[in-house]
């Protein structure tokens, strides 16, 4: 006995192939989407991590800056505090410059040399005098620049010659403007603390 089969079989295998197509698609579209959520999960994820590291981190610098600036303002009272100590210092020190002014002065000015004014502007002085000759002026100068450690850069404004009557005679002497700097006590006792410190120049070894 023949069996023939009147079914579209064609037409059955093409559709089913077309399901198992469909449902590969959806099984693919299914799986696509679940990978898509897992992975917009975890962005979620990492960007809320990030965004409350992010407000940590935040709130230390504003903390920081705080502290800053209280550092800041407590610098600036610290720099307030010496600046007043160092002015009082200073005014006693004042206090005893024209002592020791007169002192230094007696001790540093050689013979022949006569002071006829003197004035006083803070720490900067201003001699007027006469001396026999230039070459006391000089001396003058050298010992206010080297010998007294309370003078410092002296300068001489003018010298002019001139006569002063010695009895009957005239003699010709060497009338001049100076002025030098005189250091407080605080600048005095600074200055060989400084020189220590000061790298000492190698020197050349002869043959």
């Amino acid at each position: 006995m023949i069996l023939i089969n009147l079914l579209p079989h064609r037409e059955a295998a093409r559709k089913k192939r077309q399901d198992v197509f469909n449902v590969s698609l959806g099984a693919s579209a299914l799986t696509g989407g679940l990978l898509a959520g897992v992975v917009f999960l975890w962005l979620q994820g990492q960007i809320a991590s990030q965004d409350g590291l992010n407000t940590i981190l935040t709130q230390e610098i504003q903390r920081l800056d705080n502290q800053i600036k209280d550092i800041a303002a407590l610098e600036a009272e610290i720099a307030a505090l010496r600046a007043r100590q160092q002015a009082v210092e200073n005014l006693q020190a004042d206090r005893n410059m024209p002592v020791q002014l007169l002192t230094e002065l007696t001790r540093q000015f050689p013979e022949g040399v006569y002071i006829t004014s003197m004035r006083q502007d803070n720490q900067l002085i201003t001699l007027q005098g006469t001396a026999q000759s230039n070459e006391r002026v000089s001396e003058l100068l050298r010992n206010l620049a080297y010998q007294s450690p309370w003078f410092t850069k002296p300068e001489l404004i003018e010298i002019v010659a001139g006569n002063v009557a010695f009895g009957k005679d005239q003699r010709r002497v060497a009338n001049f403007t100076m002025r030098v700097r005189m250091l407080r006590a605080s600048e005095v006792q600074k200055a060989p603390a400084a020189a220590a410190s000061a790298p000492v120049a190698p020197q050349s070894v002869k043959p």
